[in-house]
């Protein structure tokens, strides 16, 4: 059906960390965009800072959250994150809820991630080891404004501490206190589903030997990178998609934390290589299909 997935609310997608739109001709929702545009939605990769805190990106979210109703009509919008993304849309839904029907977290670090604490512990800021990741991670940043083609609106400050502690487990929880809308009460459980009228949804992946590490991800360096960062991992370890961990990514209604994908895999990356059998793009339309039945 071509309207199978037109959701009352338009579909706002938010990136992570060192997120964009379109590099080159590389976007970073591969295939899943038109996916959900062919099914009849209305849907908005939008930028905000790569690299600096969650609260920041949460305001610059807001901006944009602002334009898209002013340009749809549209009381509205659903959120959906991936990794410091889905901090960034929660914030903004506890800003303005009246703006947002429903926050979707992606692979998020909604209790911080073991990787941004391994980090943090053996790259301290002020050590040379630390001052050559900060230097690395700027490049990076700086690269990819020249490279984006999918955002034209001004440029963003990069500020690598800020971000990395909006990620760290202390930095969430700090977050979580000020912000603690459709987290679980019990570790690993799930949250309110529907909070100050917005709807709370989750879902993530995790390493599987056998599946994520087989079919195309072979051909895709993403994975051995991520494969390579779950070693950090001591409370979920054998329980994260190499970023961010199984029960941490809990928030709202968990739709899945268990899927065969890591968490580049989770939005279809890089160019649609990912594990054995996995099917990412499905996720987001039976998800926008889900939106549609409640109402969003």
């Amino acid at each position: 059906m071509p309207e199978s997935l037109a959701t009352r609310y338009p579909l706002v997608l938010v990136p992570g960390m060192l997120g964009f739109v379109r590099l080159g001709w590389f976007p970073y929702w591969y295939g899943i965009v038109p996916a959900l545009r062919k099914g009849g939605a209305q849907v908005f990769p939008v930028q905000v800072a790569p690299l600096d805190s969650s609260e920041v990106r949460g305001e610059q979210l807001l901006v944009q959250i602002e334009r898209i109703r002013r340009e749809t009509g549209a009381d509205k919008v659903n959120l959906i994150g991936h990794s410091q993304g889905s901090l960034t849309a929660r914030y903004a839904a506890a800003k303005r809820p009246e703006w947002v029907a429903s926050v979707t977290s992606v692979a998020g670090p909604n209790h911080g991630s073991e990787l941004a604490d391994y980090f943090h512990t053996h790259y301290p800021q002020d050590s040379w080891k630390g001052r050559l990741v900060s230097a690395l991670f700027h490049l990076v940043a700086w690269a990819m404004g020249l490279l984006e083609t999918g955002y034209r609106g001004p440029r963003f400050k990069a500020d690598l501490q800020a971000s990395h502690q909006s990620l760290t487990t202390a930095g969430v929880a700090l977050f979580n206190r000020q912000y603690p809308q459709g987290l679980p009460q019990t570790w690993g459980g799930q949250g309110a589903e529907v909070v100050n009228g917005v709807r709370y949804y989750s879902w993530s992946g995790t390493l599987q030997p056998g599946k994520t590490d087989r079919g195309r991800n072979l051909l895709d360096g993403t994975n051995r990178s991520c494969r390579l960062f779950a070693r950090s991992f001591v409370r979920e370890k054998g329980q994260c998609d190499g970023m961010v961990g199984r029960y941490s990514s809990h928030l709202g209604l968990v739709i899945g934390d268990d899927y065969a994908l890591d968490h580049f895999d989770i939005v279809n990356q890089s160019f649609g290589l990912v594990g054995k059998g996995a099917e990412p793009i499905r996720l987001f339309v039976e998800h926008a299909q889900r939106l549609k039945a409640a109402g969003g």
